[in-house]
């Protein structure tokens, strides 16, 4: 490119040139320069919390008399553009850059400035008016809880709660359907269908109810710690002021962080987070995984459920569907885990007053939380509402299961029960025709002990 496509900027380091059509300035041009290592930008998510935070410091400024009315219109007229995404291609810079995040909040501080400098025909300092009472040590760390608590509350949690919506109603449809139940991948006593799904139900509802109890922690925000959490060149109310207005904007409960010290200098509660989303991955691997075996199959496998069929399975064997959603899902679940050690790690890496490696924490929880917002929508809508039972199949294998002889044991004792449930699998007989053989017991009363609907229930049967 000629000279004639770019501009000079300057910054306290000096001059350089910048593309004569990019919104950003001279910091945000020399952390291109600096970091041309992934090419993964920081998420979009995270860009508009920096807008949102501009858009309440902006309005916290103006209502302590620290900022004029006409800049503060004008910074967050320029803000809210960038929550919009209007100029998410002015936000380049690599999620692998400083690790306090300072380019991603100067690179916000110029494009702000820049959008309301045009707006207003007038001067907008990146530093004095837009980063005003700011730090990015404080502006990021709030960033990365804005942004989290939106993504969980906006995407995640309709998400779960839709899930466990299409689990309940497929638990509701499929309650009466008795099955063989399974313990170490082997028959066991008998359960309903919609016993084992009230079970997945179950998980969604404790991963939601994790979530919200983590919310808590998540919507307090370091905002108004500046440098270092003492609150160096920010007004006392700052902090406070700020929570309120993202409160009011999104319509959370954001508050101020009761030690601006821990806000600035860890990143526990990102952590605990991505503790419930890793919590919620193992949730949903399971019931992937369980989808998988009962859909096994459909002939020599355990083939009690058919998920829909979605796609060919092979490129090779004509006629092969495979369970591919419940597959997505368990690939989801393992990034999920790994993403999850990472933020674990970035957690660790608090020196003294602030943590360095927030850019890294913020793309792989916000990552995890897409991810499983999207996987659990296709895992409801895609696998669990259409499935349908293979009646004959459960039934032929239910009758023929030797371990329903459990039932027996309160009245032959467990010696006998064995016993019976050896013969019975050697000579591939139902059960009852071999305890009819093998104990006092009427046909009658087999039919009453051995009744696997009556099983299900569980407790003693006189």
């Amino acid at each position: 490119m000629t000279d004639k496509a770019y501009r000079t900027e300057h910054d306290s380091m000096g001059e350089l040139k910048v593309p004569k059509d990019a919104l950003w300035g001279a910091q945000t041009q020399r952390a291109v320069e600096n970091f041309p290592i992934s090419g993964i930008p920081m998420p979009r998510q995270f860009i508009a919390a920096l807008g949102l935070v501009k858009w309440a410091a902006a309005g916290a400024n103006a209502e302590l008399g620290l900022l004029k009315t006409d800049l503060a219109i004008a910074i967050q007229n320029a803000s809210l553009q960038v929550v919009e995404g209007r100029h998410d291609k002015h936000f380049p810079i690599d999620v692998f850059q400083t690790g306090s995040g300072t380019s991603s909040n100067m690179n916000a501080n110029e494009v702000i400035s820049h959008l309301a400098t045009a707006s207003m025909g007038a001067s907008v300092h990146p530093n004095d008016h837009v980063n005003m009472s700011q730090s990015s040590n404080d502006v990021i760390p709030t960033c990365v809880h804005v942004s989290a608590a939106l993504a969980i509350h906006d995407q995640l949690l309709p998400a779960l709660r839709h899930l466990s919506g299409v689990l309940e109603n497929k638990a509701d449809e499929v309650r009466d359907i008795v099955k063989t139940g399974r313990t170490h991948l082997m028959d066991a006593m008998p359960v309903t269908l919609g016993q084992e799904l009230d079970g997945w139900r179950s998980q969604i509802n404790h991963g939601i109810e994790r979530l919200n109890d983590t919310m808590k922690r998540l919507t307090a925000l370091a905002q108004g710690g500046t440098a270092v959490g003492t609150g160096i060149n920010a007004h006392p109310k700052f902090g406070a002021k700020v929570a309120v207005l993202l409160s009011e904007k999104t319509g959370l409960e954001f508050t101020s962080a009761e030690s601006k010290f821990e806000a600035l200098s860890s990143q526990d509660a990102a952590v605990e987070a991505s503790g419930q989303l890793r919590v919620l991955a193992v949730s949903l691997t399971k019931i992937a995984n369980d989808l998988r075996w009962m859909n096994a199959g459909p002939l020599a496998g355990i083939g009690e459920i058919a998920l829909p069929a979605l796609q060919p399975g092979s490129s090779i064997m004509p006629g092969k569907v495979n369970p591919v959603i419940p597959e997505a899902v368990a690939m989801v679940c393992a990034q999920v885990i790994g993403n999850d050690t990472t933020v674990t790690i970035a957690g660790q890496s608090g020196n003294f007053q602030l943590n360095v490696m927030l850019p890294v924490a913020a793309l792989n929880l916000l990552q995890s939380i897409e991810l499983l917002a999207n996987a659990s929508t296709c895992l409801a809508d895609k696998a669990i509402a259409g499935f349908t039972v293979n009646l004959d199949k459960i039934n032929d294998g239910l009758h023929r299961n030797p371990i329903l002889v459990t039932a027996l044991n309160l009245v032959i004792g467990y010696e006998l029960g064995a016993a019976i449930a050896k013969k019975s699998y050697a000579e591939g007989r139902p059960v009852k025709d071999v305890a009819k053989e093998m104990t006092d017991l009427t046909e009658a009363e087999l039919d009453r002990l051995l009744d696997p609907a009556a099983l299900t229930e569980g407790g003693i049967k006189n």
